[in-house]
């Protein structure tokens, strides 16, 4: 009957995903619990039977965390490069399946191999790789675990100062969770780094504090540490019969300690040793068998004792070979995984990094587009007032350096977004040979200028019409030729396309963009796609340039998956050629972007009892903002708060909302989704200074009609404003 039941047991495992699934986590459970009671062999064979199962399953999440325990449990029975291997493979599962929340579980672990192998340097790397996951997932508790294990590392290095900072920390957080043991062992710790900075008095108070905590909590190895620590402030006060009595706590706790240590580890023997001699009673019963088989053949027993003879002498030599084998693969193996460690830290660092920069040019870049707002505003309008004839070429010029500012922040903003691969393709059919037309229309201005004549020559057998992604092959084109007109004087540009390969609808074309201007040496050709890379500082001074453009450039072509070149002699010229892959379209007129401003006659538009509300907290801001639709003959009301702006619109009848995004309170995003609760119709531009690509789906759902980026061009300003008035007014007369 018990043979049937477990039987029936054992089928319901195999044959239920979940039953399985809640044994696996009973097993892991079961191993963290024999893990704390010191009972190492229990907690391996429960994460064996664990891993079993989560392989039968392929519960790769499974599979991650329980090589994580098992790097943990290495660590602990003081076989680090074990540990390495197996944090490697939950690493690597991890990694795989996005297990954000236990990869930076085994990040941290793998820093406590590295602290316990003195490397503080990866020891450090693995900390904040580990503190990086947590941030992301939320994990307070493990994050005020990694910060008290990186305060650690500092204290190792000596660095007190450091470590103390990083320890607070780790208080502040376990602290605010409710995280006794991590709250217990920081507090512990950070009394040593005060005794360490010779304040005995703020370690005391600190370290018996954690012990008290510890007390309380029955948490025996951090009690432990903190009987140590204590005696050896109060030794360092000179108070020796203090001192000599914590440390008889500390001997007694130990020896304890050690106890249990002791007696569950001769249980583990005892329980090995019972595993094997039953392996090996049941190997001799199989052999016993198989003598008894063939006893009654006496002549093939001779046989068989002179063929085992051979066979075991051939086996040992084998056994021997495959030993010293074994031993060279598993040096090679052990340092091969650690080096894999060390790289996956590396990048997970490298990443790091460049999330951490990417945050920082986005934060910097909204700080620097708000006060250009000011700027550009405030020139443009004393412009506009008939400055005295000696002011004009001053205000020209701060005009020119707001604009210039502008143009790099964009610049800066982009490269920001292509190295962080934000950049999106948006393909769409257009008329190829018409769009390089009126790019040359819009540049001929500035060519003539320099007196530059530019060509133009577009294959007779290319057809016109393509599918792609036309603005990015705009700014690609705009860059290369702008780049020729700045340094080519009275002389020519040549603009060419053709073909270069055809394969059913995808032609493959070549760009070139030629000049017969200055030219590169071959020196600056070398790295002139790097970001701010220009020929010289002379040519700086001389033609100015942020030396971004060709870096955008490059990052273009290699999103629409081209490749480009350069070819230039000093003094002669250069030429830039770049190929990329188009979709032929058989549409004849393909669709151009236009933004819709209005054009038609401001006369026509009944101004006299349009209203404005302007929501903005900065002061110059409105004053700039009310300047311009006081120009526009518009009158405009004035709020510096979400809350109050929403109260404002309920109360009065307003045609248009110019909502700024950041402002104390409520934000512009909250405030328009509460006004589109009870108005659905009332037109509410987002006034900001935010990277609109990275926040479009934002304002869409919040419910902005239009975004108008500050600082913006007046002219540009202006059409849009009267663009929403003119769709009113036609929704009031069909209405």
């Amino acid at each position: 009957m018990l043979f049937s039941l477990s039987a029936s047991s054992q089928k319901t495992i195999d044959d239920d995903p979940e039953i399985r699934q809640n044994e696996i986590n009973y097993r892991m459970e079961q191993a963290q619990v024999e893990l704390e009671k010191y009972n190492y062999y229990d907690a391996q064979k429960n994460l064996d039977e664990a891993l079993k199962l989560a392989e039968k399953s392929d519960n790769k999440k499974s599979i991650g965390i329980i090589y994580a325990i098992k790097g943990k449990l290495q660590l602990i029975i003081e076989k680090e490069d074990n540990a390495i291997k197996y944090l490697n493979k939950a690493i690597e599962v991890q990694r795989i399946i996005n297990d954000n929340k236990n990869l930076g579980k085994s990040y941290k672990i793998f820093g406590d191999v590295y602290l316990t192998k003195k490397n503080y340097k990866q020891a450090l790397d693995s900390y904040t790789a580990a503190k990086s996951k947590f941030q992301e997932e939320g994990l307070n508790e493990n994050l005020a675990e990694v910060l008290l294990c990186e305060g650690k590392t500092y204290m190792f290095l000596k660095d007190y100062e450091k470590a103390r900072d990083i320890i607070e920390q780790s208080v502040a957080q376990a602290k605010k969770g409710e995280y006794k043991k991590t709250l217990s062992n920081a507090l512990i710790n950070h009394g040593i780094i005060y005794r360490k900075l010779n304040d005995y008095e703020k370690a005391l108070t600190l370290a018996n504090e954690g012990l008290e905590i510890a007390k309380k909590n029955d948490l025996k190895s951090i009690l432990n540490e903190g009987y140590f620590v204590i005696s050896d402030i109060y030794q360092d006060k000179e108070d020796f019969e203090l001192s000599r009595i914590y440390l008889s706590k500390h001997i007694k706790l130990s020896d304890s300690i050690r106890a249990l240590i002791r007696l569950n580890s001769s249980k583990d023997q005892d329980q090995a040793t019972k595993d094997l001699l039953k392996q090996a009673k049941e190997k001799n019963d199989e052999i016993e068998e198989q003598l008894e088989k063939f006893e009654d053949d006496k002549n093939l027993g001779t046989l068989i004792s002179i063929l085992s003879v051979a066979l075991i002498t051939i086996l040992s030599l084998l056994t021997l070979s495959l030993y010293k084998n074994n031993n060279i693969r598993l040096k090679t193996n052990n340092m091969l995984h650690k080096k894999n460690g060390e790289l996956i830290i590396a990048k997970e660092k490298a990443e790091l990094a460049s999330k951490t920069k990417a945050n920082f040019l986005s934060t910097v870049t909204h700080e620097l587009r708000t006060p250009l707002y000011a700027v550009t505003g405030l020139s443009n309008m004393l412009l506009d007032e008939n400055p005295k004839p000696e002011q004009v070429q001053h205000l020209k010029s701060l005009k020119f350096s707001g604009d210039y500012l502008l143009t790099f922040i964009n610049d800066i903003l982009q490269i920001n977004k292509i190295e962080a691969n934000k950049v999106d393709i948006e393909p769409e059919s257009f008329n190829l040979k018409k769009k390089i037309n009126n790019i040359v229309l819009a540049l001929n201005n500035s060519a003539l200028d320099n007196n530059i004549k530019i060509h133009f020559e577009y294959d007779s057998d290319l057809p016109e019409n393509f599918i792609a992604d036309q603005l990015k092959i705009s700014q690609i084109l705009i860059n290369l030729i702008g780049n020729s007109i700045k340094f080519t004087k009275d002389g020519d540009i040549w603009i060419r396309v053709y073909k270069i390969e055809e394969k059913e609808s995808v032609y493959s074309l070549r760009f070139e963009v030629e000049d017969n201007g200055i030219g590169i040496s071959q020196e600056k050709q070398d790295n002139m796609f790097e970001s701010f890379s220009q020929g010289s500082i002379q040519i700086n001074r001389k033609y100015g340039g942020t030396g971004l453009g060709l870096s955008i450039v490059k990052g273009l072509i290699d999103i629409l998956k081209g490749k480009i070149y350069v070819k230039s002699e000093l003094e002669k010229g250069t030429t830039f050629y770049f190929e990329i892959p188009l979709e032929y379209t058989s549409v004849e007129e393909a669709k151009e972007n236009t933004v819709a401003y209005f054009d038609g006659d401001t006369s026509e538009l009944d101004l006299t009892n349009v209203k404005i509300l302007v929501v903005e907290d900065n002061k110059i801001n409105q004053m700039i903002t009310k300047k311009i639709l006081t120009k526009m003959s518009l009158k405009c009301d004035i709020i510096d708060n979400g809350e109050e702006a929403v109260e404002m619109i309920k109360a009065n009848k307003y045609d248009i909302i110019l909502m700024d995004i950041h402002m104390p309170g409520i934000s512009g995003m909250e405030a328009t989704k509460r006004v589109r609760s009870f108005d659905k119709e009332l037109t509410i531009f987002a006034l900001t200074a935010v990277t609109i690509e990275d926040k479009m789906h934002e304002f869409e759902e919040a419910g902005f009609t239009d975004i108008i980026p500050k600082p913006f061009k007046q002219e540009e300003f202006e059409k849009k404003l009267y663009n929403a008035l003119a769709a009113n007014n036609d929704r009031s007369a069909t209405a």
